[in-house]
């Protein structure tokens, strides 16, 4: 049996137990693949992390769902970062890159005066493809009916990393209606049977925000919601510039709430600026320390899950 210490944070808030929970793994150095995965289903968060050594950039961190490992991850990488210098395992580095399995990505931190660390990522350039699928059967998926998605704005495969599927919805309270059947996304989703779901629309709770989202995540992850994700939120900014506000300068700031509906509240700021044909997408968050606690490891009980 080996027994690996796990750091529980919560990603886009201040306050524990809100925003998005992640598990940080500092030994991932030590780690065999199936190791990582197994630890990842034991804690059973959406995005457990483990930063490793690279021959790239200054770091490498891996993402790991309870079913399988992710391209990137943005409310993990939040945590990681977060742990890092609070640990003071980066030294005095404010500016550094990362390696993930979406690309090398730049990392900025920035502290205020009243000692808040904010840590800001940026994303691979934005991609989308269409969805050709059936809307009423996307929307009896999420338990709302088809009049609930926008008619005017387009339902779209997104990516800065992560692939999800980005739904514009009419209403800010048909959120509370959704009862997703993640079981059946697969096959709704035909292009991309492994993507995420992601809902939006442009009302709000919060006067300060410019959207409003959820995530249902794939069947494939082993998790049913992320209360607050990073990299969606960033291709939805990505969205929101190409799609709905379409005549800005140079750059949009925009804040995207989530996380209300499973109290999980959380805040992403997500910048998106012009760069020649393409977008740049940079998304900012914070992170909070909850506790640590112990995973054990049975390497028989791994070789059987791996045969």
């Amino acid at each position: 049996m080996k027994s690996i210490t796990v750091y529980h944070y919560d990603a886009f808030s201040k306050e524990p137990n809100k925003g998005n929970p992640a598990g940080v793994v500092l030994s991932g150095d030590q780690l065999t693949d199936a190791e990582m995965q197994e630890i990842a289903f034991k804690v059973g968060f959406n995005e457990t992390a483990f930063p490793v050594a690279s021959e790239a950039a200054d770091l490498k961190i891996r993402f790991f769902t309870p079913g399988h490992e992710m391209n990137l991850c943005g409310h993990a990488t939040m945590a990681t970062v977060y742990a890092l210098q609070t640990k003071g395992l980066l030294g005095d580095k404010t500016d550094f890159t990362i390696e993930t399995r979406a690309g090398i990505l730049p990392i900025t931190i920035k502290s205020t005066a009243e000692n808040d660390i904010w840590i800001t990522m940026k994303q691979a350039s934005p991609t989308f493809k269409e969805f050709t699928g059936s809307i009423a059967d996307l929307a009896g998926s999420l338990g709302l009916n088809k009049s609930d998605i926008h008619d005017q704005l387009p339902i779209l495969y997104g990516s800065t990393g992560t692939w999800t599927l980005l739904i514009p919805i009419k209403k800010l309270g048909a959120f509370k209606k959704m009862k997703p059947n993640n079981k059946t996304f697969p096959s709704i989703l035909k292009e991309m049977p492994k993507a995420s779901v992601h809902p939006f629309c442009l009302e709000t709770h919060d006067s300060h925000a410019d959207m409003h989202a959820r995530h249902f995540s794939s069947p494939y992850s082993g998790t049913i919601e992320d209360p607050v994700t990073g990299t969606a939120s960033g291709v939805m900014g990505a969205y929101y510039a190409k799609y709905i506000h379409t005549h800005f300068k140079d750059s949009l700031n925009l804040v995207v709430e989530q996380g209300h509906e499973i109290g999980k509240n959380g805040r992403v700021i997500v910048r998106v600026s012009k760069n020649s044909d393409c977008l740049d997408v940079e998304i900012t968050g914070n992170a909070v320390y909850v506790k640590d606690f112990e995973v054990l490891l049975d390497h028989d009980e791994i070789v059987k899950n791996n045969t």
